[in-house]
């Protein structure tokens, strides 16, 4: 018998594959402190938990039986991911479970703004019968633009087709193929501010997406349209929108997160008449809570059986020999993989890994779930990729992972090359580690270099002419961006040639404007691998 313990509030229906399974018993103790648990756990093969217990290593240490721990919601931070890995204990989660219930609260939120239903409420029930004061739109024939076409964004947009809406939505990893067969029309973020009635955004989160939308792009929307977000707060700059409302260029908005949570007393949010807010309840239904715990309870079920798995957010346990020739690459894999995405434009088609030297021997799979990590941690954000579901999410997103591998040395003991694939480009990039200085990038495209794979970077595409360099170094400091190391490679005198500086903080983006439009310069890029 497999002994499951359950120690925070899950409902019974969601435990019921695991409480009606001949081989388990479920024990429910919840409440139970950091000792409590110490004292208990070592008779369990299994832990279930929400966001109330912290998993620690002290935890794991005793529970000398664990197998996994399984999160019933998304979200894994009350548990210690290192510790786990490093014990052979698998971390599993539940992102599926709040797909449809963020998906319909996002149509409720959006039905609602229309309408003005909590406003119509608000002063009905207040005594007045105030039918001039909300004249509303309909849905149908309007342009919805999605930000974001993953699993909830495209639930959203089947919804709105549903209503006779006009669907345009971006994402870097959506197909024209996909997209069209969901009846979409993949648009660029600048083709959607312009022209959609509704914007709604379902991006995760990131250094690319935060403040996505903010003065500037307020200021080429159509006049009169509506926002809605119910994904993060902060992708949407919240000030910019009270202005937007206030110089009635967006009708209205509606909110159900805020960049800091809860807001303070005084957010104007909370007393705009033109913005709905609710308090965080994308997943907030009796359906999605039972389907994240049913979901998880499954994998439970399945990892104490020895059966496939999905959803596991940890490293799985790799053999000892293994993972001390393997260890070294993975922060150079993840970083080459996180570089990549940043340089390169388009929706990600197609990731390809050439393993050369000694590394061809090995087997590389768990460097290619770094790789691709570091590709999609850059648009779907770092907490929702992990080296145990990238290759998953890959899939997910018709993002084809090609691995390559050549005893030849190429002038390396072992050498790591990543080409991506987009819609409009490829590019590559190549590294290794030396002995005495750790990760490198030792090849920009054809251009040899040999670069620290970290903090902030230039890299600068030019015509090799003398003054270049000059000129850049010059707008830089100019503009106070220090320069800490500066690498340039060439294949032919006065051909094409990469320079790549390391700054010590970011170039301003007007900085980097005038960088671009300096004589011979023909592309400027930021990274930043922070």
């Amino acid at each position: 018998m497999f002994k499951v313990l359950v120690s925070d509030p899950i409902s019974d229906l969601g435990l019921q594959q695991l409480t009606e399974a001949s081989d388990v018993e479920v024990v429910k103790n919840t409440g139970l402190s950091e000792d409590e648990l110490v004292a208990v756990i070592g008779g369990y093969d299994a832990l279930l938990v929400r966001s109330q217990t912290k998993v620690t290593r002290r935890i794991m240490e005793a529970g000398t039986k664990l197998k996994v721990i399984g999160r019933a919601g998304v979200g894994v931070d009350n548990i210690d991911l290192e510790a786990a890995t490093s014990l052979g204990i698998v971390v599993i989660n539940a992102p599926d479970g709040n797909t449809i219930t963020t998906c319909e609260h996002t149509f409720a939120m959006m039905m609602a703004l229309a309408r003005h239903i909590p406003q119509a409420y608000r002063k009905t029930v207040e005594g007045q019968w105030d039918r001039k004061s909300f004249l509303g739109v309909e849905l149908r024939n309007k342009t919805l633009g999605v930000l974001g076409l993953g699993r909830i964004g495209t639930e959203v947009a089947k919804r709105a087709i549903a209503f006779g809406m006009t669907v345009m939505g971006y994402d870097p990893f959506m197909t024209e193929e996909r997209a069209e067969k969901l009846g979409i029309k993949l648009a660029t973020v600048d083709e959607i501010v312009r022209n959609a009635d509704f914007i709604t955004v379902h991006t995760p989160l990131t250094n690319e997406t935060r403040h996505m939308i903010s003065r500037p792009q307020f200021e080429v929307m159509k006049k009169g349209m509506r926002i809605i977000n119910c994904a993060r707060g902060g992708i949407i700059d919240e000030m910019a929108l009270v202005e937007a409302i206030d110089q009635g260029i967006v009708h209205g908005a509606a909110f159900d997160v805020f960049e800091q949570e809860p807001p303070s007393p005084d957010h104007p949010f909370l007393k705009h008449p033109k913005i709905i807010v609710t308090p965080h309840l994308g997943a907030s239904t009796v359906e999605a809570q039972e389907n994240v715990a049913i979901d998880v309870s499954e994998q439970v079920l399945n990892i104490l059986r020895n059966k496939p798995f999905k959803n596991a957010v940890n490293m799985p346990p790799i053999p000892a020999e293994l993972l001390n020739k393997l260890q070294p690459y993975f922060r150079l894999c993840d970083k080459l993989g996180h570089a990549l995405a940043q340089m390169t434009d388009g929706a990600v088609q197609q990731i390809t890994v050439n393993y050369s030297g000694d590394l061809a021997e090995l087997d590389t799979n768990p460097l290619t779930r770094y790789i691709v990590k570091g590709v999609l941690s850059h648009h779907l954000g770092a907490e929702q990729v992990n080296a145990v579901n990238s290759m998953h999410l890959a899939k997910q997103r018709d993002v084809n992972v090609v691995v390559q591998k050549s005893s030849a040395m190429n002038g390396f003991t072992n050498l790591v090359t990543v080409s991506l694939k987009t819609k409009v480009e490829e590019r590559w990039l190549s590294g290794t580690m030396l002995v005495g200085f750790g990760e490198r990038i030792v090849r920009v495209g054809p251009y040899p270099v040999d670069i620290a794979p970290e903090g902030y970077l230039l890299f600068v595409s030019h015509n090799d002419k003398p003054g270049i360099i000059g000129r850049v170094g010059t707008l830089l400091g100019n503009n106070d961006v220090n320069i800490a190391t500066m690498q340039v490679g060439r294949t032919d005198i006065g051909g094409s040639a990469i320079m790549v500086l390391t700054i010590d903080k970011p170039a301003p983006k007007e900085v980097l404007e005038q960088l671009a439009a300096l004589p011979e310069i023909k592309r400027v890029r930021e990274i930043d691998l922070i």
